[in-house]
């Protein structure tokens, strides 16, 4: 017998030369009729029918002239496309229902967002003669700070003791609503004696929550309540180059509990970029050798995204920034700034001040989570400090006391 030729039992079957390999393919002893075929028998000569059919069922067989062949026509593409893996029964493929329309939801919430429009209520709190009406306009390029909707009479221009005051302002802006709120203080920090002049508007901040509160708890209280709670607190620091003050401190230090404090460097364009860098850094260890947590606060960083984006925020407290509501023509276009001698100092642009940074962490990135803050952190806690006090207190003013057994 042939080397070539591998043995079979009965018959001798007919052998075939693969012609890419070289090597001797034989039929496996099986029947030579094709059952998916019918009973025709696969074609030797090789027609399209027998060669598709008759391919599963040739395999190599190992000769003395060609071992190894079996492994090698194993790993060859050809083969491997010869192999279908089998399907499982139980096994349903994967129905397309179509569209469903879940995510309409942010369009509807949109919708609905600009038909009621929304509220921002912010203080500036700070010495007479910062810019604090004018760092508001420049903020919201509007008229809309108090002293420019209603200038102070000669009796308002040396306030006796702090007042509180605010204006309200409808803004509308590419189709969006905002009923802005400023509240000012006249007559902080103005005073020879300053003791115990953040109790006003400590008071007027628990006053909006009191409010806040008793309308939450009507029986038939407003399908939407008015919120007249302060959101942010722009707190001015006066340009001195050296450190906090002591009024600063303790300001910051009552206030930051109950509201969220923004600190800015008032009219940061009379120092020097060198006294800068070194005021802020006087600041910066001030506030935290005092414990003063102002926003963005690190313990309220949802995930590791918000965390990043207020670490460089809270890397530029307190913002030195520059107010001005005045246009000038500066290489050909029209910008805010405030003219000098010696050039023009431009209010929106980042090498000359941090403006345009404490917008956008006011307006254009945070105000959302300045207000959320707001009513889950400083709302909740004043909440929950009234009702304990509401049950500890005693009904009607009389006090329950227990009968003194009375001796016999």
């Amino acid at each position: 017998m042939s080397p070539q030729e591998p043995p079979f039992e009965g018959s001798r079957r007919p052998s075939y030369l693969c012609p890419r390999s070289g090597r001797l393919l034989v039929p496996q002893p099986q029947s030579l009729f094709d059952p998916l075929l019918g009973s025709e028998p696969c074609d030797p000569v090789g027609g399209p029918r027998s060669q598709a059919a008759g391919a599963a069922r040739l395999r190599c067989w190992a000769t003395e002239a060609a071992p190894g062949c079996v492994g090698d026509m194993a790993d060859t593409p050809r083969d491997a496309g010869l192999k279908q893996v089998p399907t499982p029964r139980n096994e349903k493929a994967p129905v397309d229902l179509g569209y469903v329309g879940i995510d309409s939801i942010l369009e509807q919430m949109r919708r609905k967002a600009m038909k009621q429009g929304f509220e921002f209520n912010i203080m500036v709190v700070g010495q007479s003669g910062l810019g604090k009406s004018t760092l508001i306009n420049t903020l919201f390029k509007s008229k809309i700070s108090r002293k420019s909707v209603q200038p102070p009479t000669s009796e308002e221009r040396i306030p006796k003791t702090i007042e509180i005051k605010s204006i309200t302002h409808d803004i509308e802006e590419k189709g969006v609503r905002m009923k802005l709120t400023v509240i000012d203080t006249p007559g902080f920090g103005d005073h020879i004696n300053n003791e115990n002049c953040w109790q006003p508007i400590m008071k007027f901040i628990n006053d909006q929550y009191e409010k806040y509160l008793q309308e939450e708890v009507n029986i038939n209280r407003k399908k939407r309540i008015p919120d007249t709670r302060v959101h942010c607190c722009l707190y001015f620091i006066p340009a001195t180059g050296h450190s906090l003050r002591p009024l600063d401190i303790e300001f910051m230090k009552r206030l930051s509990k109950v509201v969220n404090i923004v600190p800015v460097i008032a009219k940061a364009d009379t120092l020097t970029l060198e006294e800068r860098v070194y005021f802020k850094q006087r600041i910066t260890a001030d506030l935290l050798s005092n414990g003063i947590d102002v926003y963005p606060q690190k313990e309220f960083d949802e995930d590791a995204e918000d965390r990043l984006v207020n670490e460089k925020f809270r890397e530029m407290i307190p913002f030195a920034v520059v107010g001005s509501d005045h246009e000038y023509q500066v290489n050909g276009k029209r910008i805010l700034g405030r003219k000098t001698k010696w050039g023009t100092i431009e209010v929106e642009n980042t090498t000359h001040c941090e403006f345009a940074y404490l917008r956008d962490l006011l307006i254009r990135t945070h105000m959302q989570n300045i207000k959320d803050i707001t009513s889950t952190i400083h709302f909740e806690a004043y909440r929950v400090k009234r009702l304990h006090e509401s049950n500890s207190a005693v009904p009607n003013g009389v006090e329950d006391k227990e009968p003194v057994p009375q001796e016999m």
